[in-house]
């Protein structure tokens, strides 16, 4: 098996494809790689991006998620104080008592 390219290479040759007008195999040629490696290369940079940039970081949402949850059911009791205060004050003005 290959011995894997730095990282930081495959970086360099992804930013080169993108920011020039040169083919897939044109640059794959440059950098002494082949064209499906580019590619592959280019699928995994795509899928890493998407994820990046759907969430700001590992379990972000769930955190998000729970902030709400709990600022839901703080409003849900302050709600419910404000139902039982306002029953209790409607019935003492009641006319009768």
């Amino acid at each position: 098996m290959p011995k894997p390219f730095p990282k930081e290479f495959r970086e360099d040759v992804i930013r080169v494809y993108r920011d020039s007008d040169a083919s897939m195999a044109q640059v794959a040629k440059d950098f002494g790689i082949s064209p499906s490696c580019l590619k592959r290369w280019l699928t995994i940079d795509e899928r890493n991006s998407s994820r990046q940039t759907t969430s700001t970081g590992p379990g972000s949402e769930s955190d998000a998620l729970r902030e709400a949850n709990k600022r839901i059911k703080l409003l849900e009791q302050e709600n419910e104080v404000l139902r039982r205060a306002a029953a209790y004050l409607s019935q003492a003005h009641l006319p009768g008592k």
